[in-house]
């Protein structure tokens, strides 16, 4: 598991369908339901002609934590849902995950921190679960 400046990723060797259910499953066992999932080869496919490499972006949301969020900062809602990539780059199924200390440090807020390491340390649980 690697993390960056605004994600949390991890290399998973399984096909990616499995990944994709796998990191729903994580997800689920940290409190996230996915409210969206937007397949991007699809799409690209459709709008452009592109051929590209499976790619879906799953909108993640902790109702609690979410909840929390919002009643501090009511704008709040611009920086979710949590979106974790599943995608396949020359073979490798790859996960990465939003950083939610970064995103949630934009709203300038600091009485969002705890929720967001909580909300991070629910990420890494998941992410390190794959």
């Amino acid at each position: 598991m690697e993390t960056t400046a605004y994600a949390v990723t991890r290399d998973v060797a399984a096909p990616f369908d499995e990944v994709v259910e796998r990191v729903r499953a994580a997800l689920a066992e940290e409190g996230f339901g996915v409210l969206t999932t937007i397949d991007v080869q699809a799409t690209l496919h459709e709008k452009l002609g592109a051929e590209v490499e499976p790619y879906v972006i799953l909108g993640a949301c902790n109702p609690h934590l979410a909840s929390r969020g919002l009643a501090l900062e009511p704008d709040l809602g611009v920086l979710l849902p949590c979106n974790v990539v599943v995608r396949v780059a020359d073979g490798t199924t790859h996960v990465a995950a939003m950083e939610p200390m970064a995103a949630l440090a934009l709203a300038g807020n600091d009485a969002l921190e705890p929720l967001a390491r909580e909300a991070r340390e629910r990420v890494l649980r998941a992410v390190a679960s794959l």
